[in-house]
Order: C-alpha cells, then structure tokens, then sequence
C-alpha cells in the first residue's frame, strides 16, 4: 500500500460508502476501529444532515474515515418521458397508499454547501461518485490535508480523475451493488460495463495513482486477487450490508441470502440511473419502462420504497446487492474486517507457498 493510504488505515480494506442510510456512524465506526477505512455515505443528506454525521463518528472513533458525495448532475432527462413513467406507477401508489414524490426536489444534492463544511471543518478522506470533481476542488481539498478518491468505471474515467488531481481512483467492475458510478449516464451503453479484475489491470497501466477496487468483492481470497492485479486496496459495501451496524432495512438484509432472490440485475426502475440489485416484482415489471432520469426517478419512488419497506414487502423495495450477495456473513462489522484480514493473509500465504515448490 501506498504510504497515504497505510495512514489511514491499517488493512488495506474499504468500507463502501451505501446512501440511504446504511453507512450510517455505527458501521463506519466500527469499521475504523477494527483496521479498514469506513466511509460515511452523505448522498441524499442535507448539509446539516451530513455535518451531523460526522460529528457523530468522531464521537465514536479516532480512527481515520471517509465521506463520499455525490456529484451534481446535468439536467438532460426528458419531463416527458419522467411523466409518462409518473403515470405507470400510478398502481403501485395506490397500492401501496402513498403519493409519488415530486421528481424535481432536488438536482445538486447540496453540493456547494457539502464542499464548503468538509473544507471548512476537513474529514481525513473524502470520496465522489457520478462525475470527477474540478482541479480546483481538488486542490482545495489537498490544501487541507484531504485525501480524494474519484470514483471510475473506465480508464477514460480515470485518466480524467488523474489529470484533475485526485489522490486514488476506486475503479468500480461491473460486478458492484447498486449505482454504477459512470461520469456519463448513457442508456446506449447499459449493461456494456467492465468485469473488476479485467478493468483493474486496465486502469492499472492508464494511470500512476493508486487504485481502490471495488464490485462483487466478498471474501479475503478476492481481496488478494484484486491486489495482484495492481489495486492498492478493496473497498467493499454488500459484505458490510448485513451487519448489525448497518443501518439498512432488516428485510433488505434478510433478502440478501434469501433463496427467493436467485439474482442481481442492472435497473432504472428505482432511480433513473443503472443499479444492481436484487431481482424483485418491481423491477420485473418497471424496469423495461424506466427512463434515464436521474435523480428525478429516485425521488419519484422515494415514498413508494419507504411504503414497502413499512408494509414488509420486499417485492417492492430496492435491494442494492453486489453479485457476491449469497456469500454475505451475519457478523458485526469489526469481526469482519478481522476475517477479511485473516483471509486475505492466508490467501497470500498460499500463493508464496505455491511460488517456492
């Protein structure tokens, strides 16, 4: 590992920053103190909502984390195309009694206002999803002293994260629960995203930062893999999901090793924008029909998945889950990371092993 990122944390694991409330201080915390790098998720959070958060970890740990944002995205959806989608789940609201939610709340997810605290009062790393910061904010964060990580799905994405001034990339396989972090939302190309090991090696000969990789990523042995291929570090989110830390849903968790739920699919159906997960009625039946308008979808289905969620129907949520979802393990976060570690150790052990006979 490089020297930034042996200081912030002790095994070169990641937690993933999970919006909607599953990163939540607990986790991060726990993740922290047990030797990996946990990440606070502050999309969908209001300024203060995120400020909150942060002052609520450091009251639980000492131990470096992170905080990942969202990137503002460009207002190219088609209203009509959001309205006709508005009108097919008219039978879902009903069925669930709860209005759809206004699809125009918000575009920027307090962006500037984000930016202005985290420099203002600055966490040990911080994280960007959807979009490459400018050189600018960049810069302003390494000033003080803010290790920046851009999320990538292509070597494009990160040569432009590297040329911008970023610290590391997190190069995000296809294989990863919910939203793929592309920088372009192009319905052309859905579905058309690079395996983990194959984009890493990739990314690898592209650019001289240090790479976090993440998708599908489930066991210490697959950590081993990741860094053989030339990642720094394995960031890790559906493997943390079932923790009791975790702030997701009890049936999201219970849905993971469900024998019900066979397997993940890319959708538009919850948020506009490509996710993974678990394939359910709702998906099934919106899926085909979602536009590419995010975040007008997400805030359109907002009520609808908190009515699921309320009425005990896991048909009807989102159930973000990376492809390794059945090989998730009910332990507390901070086992867990002890585990990866023996694993991952054992994992290189074998393979020296293996080198000298």
């Amino acid at each position: 590992m490089s020297s930034a990122l042996t200081d912030l944390c002790r095994y070169p694991i990641v937690q993933a920053p999970m919006a909607g409330g599953t990163s939540c201080p607990q986790l991060v915390a726990a993740v922290s103190e047990a030797g990996g790098l946990g990440f606070l998720a502050a999309g969908y959070k209001t300024a203060d909502g995120m400020y909150n958060e942060i002052k609520q970890l450091r009251g639980l740990t000492g131990q470096p984390f992170g905080v990942n944002l969202f990137m503002p995205q460009p207002g190219l959806a088609d209203p009509s195309a959001v309205e006709v989608y508005q009108h097919q789940l008219a039978g879902e609201a009903a069925w669930y009694e709860t209005p759809l939610g206004d699809p125009d709340s918000g575009g920027d997810d307090n962006y500037d206002a984000k930016l202005a605290i985290l420099l203002e009062d600055p966490v040990p790393a911080v994280s960007f999803t959807f979009g490459c910061p400018t050189r600018d904010t960049l810069d302003a964060f390494a000033a003080v002293g803010t290790y920046t990580v851009v999320t990538v799905t292509t070597p494009e994405e990160a040569q432009t994260a590297q040329w911008a001034g970023a610290d590391a990339v997190c190069v995000q396989g296809i294989e990863a629960g919910g939203h793929q972090s592309t920088h372009r939302d192009d319905p052309q190309t859905d579905g058309a995203g690079i395996g983990l090991l194959s984009l890493v090696s990739q990314v690898r000969e592209t650019v001289q930062i240090p790479i976090v990789a993440t998708g599908g990523l489930m066991r210490g042995s697959q950590i081993a893999a990741v860094l053989a291929a030339g990642a720094e570090a394995a960031q890790l989110g559906t493997a943390f999901l079932v923790c009791p830390e975790s702030g997701a849903s009890p049936l999201h968790k219970q849905a993971l090793t469900n024998p019900l739920f066979v397997r993940t699919a890319l959708t538009r159906a919850f948020s506009g924008r490509p996710a993974r997960g678990l394939v359910n009625r709702f998906m099934r039946e919106h899926g085909p029909y979602a536009p590419a308008a995010y975040p007008q979808v997400h805030y359109l289905t907002a009520g609808l998945r908190k009515a699921a969620a309320k009425a005990g129907d896991a048909q009807g949520m989102a159930l973000w889950a990376g492809q390794g979802h059945r090989m998730a393990r009910e332990l507390s976060a901070g086992r867990l990371v002890r585990l990866l570690a023996e694993e991952l150790d054992a994992a290189r052990a074998a393979v020296s092993t293996g080198s000298t006979q």
